[in-house]
């Protein structure tokens, strides 16, 4: 019974991302249109728009596989007051892994400091909440009769704290982000009172993720508008994750894009300016890891809903 308890809880922490004495792998979320979706990972971007920004967001990743990532993103900041240099967001993610499902709350500050007559300097800091449900039950349809596996060892909206950080430099046609989403460490999965074995304690941290951001926009016509971005994601003891973007704006109304998530996926991005204020994303990875055989890519969709304080005309050049 012990052992086919730990294999679960094994398997939880892998998909989890956390670290134990045997095994490191990704934690946080990952997205493709992380250009579009920069709250969620740096609170100095709450506010950037000049206006009120609101988005939703969904990826179900590696289609077909039983257990795969589901992620949810709701968002909503604005800078607030006359000379606009603080910004409030919320920012709610829900992600969904094989018997895991994990919720973050947070709540999201920055203060802007002008650095030229174009570029801005953001500095942010968010605090919330990190919910846990596992359902142990689930993970073990063979083995019945072990008590272990029930739905009383389940772990229900357990609750710890996140504190995070992130800088923001940003102008018309150039940004970059540096951020740490969270940077408590915090404790998972100690079996110990469950079990009468002291060395049968199974205990998981997790690792503070490190993100850099950035993008340009080439105005190469009027109507042709050109950004490359990328994104790099370092975390002590797994390997490091890069993206590299280019998307191409069209008429101020067409995004079309692709991108390479290094030694992982492939993926076409496409964006459609429906208004002056509503975005509609859609993106598609497909592995280039062994992985690929066993599932049909992944899909991300976004819509995005602004009221701006300023001429539309004045910030599309962005478009981040």
């Amino acid at each position: 019974m012990r052992k086919s308890y730990n294999a679960i809880i094994a398997m939880v922490i892998v998909v989890l991302g956390l670290q134990t004495e045997n095994a490191v792998a990704q934690q946080d979320a990952q997205y493709t249109q992380y250009m579009y979706n920069t709250l969620s990972i740096n609170p100095a971007y709450a506010g950037s728009r000049g206006g009120l920004s609101i988005l939703g967001l969904h990826r179900s990743q590696w289609v077909g596989l039983d257990g795969a990532p589901r992620t949810q993103t709701f968002s909503i900041h604005s800078p607030v007051g006359q000379s606009e240099r603080v910004g409030l967001g919320l920012n709610i993610v829900n992600d969904e892994i094989f018997i895991t499902n994990e919720t973050y709350i947070d709540i999201d500050f920055s203060y802007t400091i002008p650095t030229s007559d174009r570029g801005k300097l953001a500095f942010g800091i968010k605090g919330g909440a990190h919910l846990l449900d596992v359902n142990y039950s689930e993970a073990n349809p063979f083995q019945n009769g072990d008590a272990l596996a029930t739905a009383q060892d389940n772990i229900d909206n357990r609750f710890t704290p996140l504190v995070g950080v992130g800088l923001f430099y940003y102008t018309d046609k150039y940004y970059l982000g540096l951020s740490a989403p969270n940077l408590l460490r915090t404790e998972h999965f100690d079996d110990s009172e469950n079990s009468n074995d002291a060395n049968a304690t199974y205990l998981a941290r997790e690792r503070i993720n490190y993100y850099l951001t950035s993008g340009y926009v080439f105005n190469v016509t009027e109507d042709f508008k050109f950004k490359p971005a990328g994104l790099v994601k370092w975390v002590a003891g797994a390997p490091l994750q890069v993206d590299v973007t280019a998307n191409a704006l069209l008429y101020d109304k067409l995004t079309l894009g692709l991108a390479y998530r290094w030694s992982a996926s492939v993926s076409a991005l496409a964006g459609f300016q429906i208004t002056d204020g509503l975005m509609l994303g859609l993106a598609y990875d497909r592995e280039t890891t062994a992985l690929q055989q066993f599932n049909d890519g992944s899909y991300e969709i976004f819509l995005r809903f602004e009221v701006l304080n300023k001429p539309k005309r004045l910030i599309s050049p962005r478009f981040f």
